[in-house]
């Protein structure tokens, strides 16, 4: 099984399912038995949550002898913005023509906001590429991705440009220099492997673990492809088969994943799923074919 980050998991969770349908606070249980089902102990979801906690992404309360965390309105901002990329019909076309151009300015003692400014370039597809000048391809809305941000950033922290190629100075080299375009391939080819195989439905006991285990390796996946222009690549480029991968697959979990995340939520059960052969019916899997993934 491939491992996960807990951080990444929780994302993909709370993008999944509490962004859009606000079901109101998760309890503490909910999400460690989840996380559980991908390989993750309960002191590292524990932990993690402490830090998204502290990184203002999610809110904690207490009901009864319940822990419950729910998102922030940052937490909100983050996810949303997200997920027109998750859901996007051509999640790895640029944005437009040309290239986009950013150099930012943070002070050393800011060292966390550094870091969620250079995330939340990494997620709109920009690279560094020489001397603190970031480069993405397209049109990127950086007033839009950057709106999470907006409170914390001072004036003027952040310049940018949008440019296109001038004759004579070829961008291409420029490109190489900025990203491994063998090592993307990888990622997509690693995406395909895992989920392209109908027997990694029933990895996990738990459909609500899988559904939560693919968009986390999804989000991965859009991270690590800037969406750069298809003269770049070749005509065997896997980009098109892993979106055809990830929604096959997610449709085939949603109706078992959301029976699960209901009952949860509601309180008409109190654990996941502990074998996989219900979830491979559900999911419509063969419980034969486990572990192939």
């Amino acid at each position: 099984m491939r491992s996960r980050q807990p951080k990444q998991l929780l994302l993909a969770f709370f993008g999944e399912h509490v962004v859009d349908d606000d079901p109101g606070p998760i309890r503490a249980s909910v999400l460690i038995g989840v996380l559980e089902g991908a390989g993750v102990a309960a002191p590292a979801t524990r932990a993690t949550l402490d830090r998204l906690v502290q990184t203002g992404m999610l809110d904690r309360s207490k009901s009864g002898r319940e822990i419950q965390f729910s998102l922030t309105e940052h937490g909100v901002a983050v996810l949303r913005e997200a997920t027109a990329r998750v859901r996007g019909p051509r999640p790895f076309d640029p944005q437009g023509t040309g290239w986009t151009l950013v150099t930012f300015t943070i002070p050393e003692g800011q060292r966390t906001l550094r870091h969620r400014l250079r995330a939340t370039l990494t997620w709109e597809g920009f690279a560094p590429l020489r001397d603190g000048l970031w480069l993405a391809p397209g049109e990127v809305d950086l007033a839009g991705s950057l709106e999470p941000l907006c409170q914390d950033l001072p004036p003027q922290t952040v310049i940018a440009f949008h440019a296109r190629e001038l004759a004579g100075f070829p961008i291409a080299d420029s490109v190489r220099a900025a990203w491994d375009i063998e090592a993307i391939r990888r990622e997509h080819l690693a995406f395909i492997e895992m989920w392209g195989d109908p027997g990694a439905a029933t990895q996990a006991a738990s459909a609500l673990t899988v559904r939560t285990m693919l968009v986390a390796d999804w989000l991965a996946l859009l991270r690590a492809d800037p969406r750069l222009p298809r003269e770049f690549m070749d005509a065997q480029w896997p980009a098109g088969r892993s979106t055809q991968v990830y929604r096959r697959m997610h449709q085939r979990l949603a109706a078992a994943s959301a029976e699960e995340f209901a009952a949860l939520v509601g309180g008409t059960t109190g654990s996941l799923p502990r074998n996989g052969g219900g979830v491979a019916a559900r999911a419509g899997g063969d419980p034969a074919r486990r572990g192939r993934a």
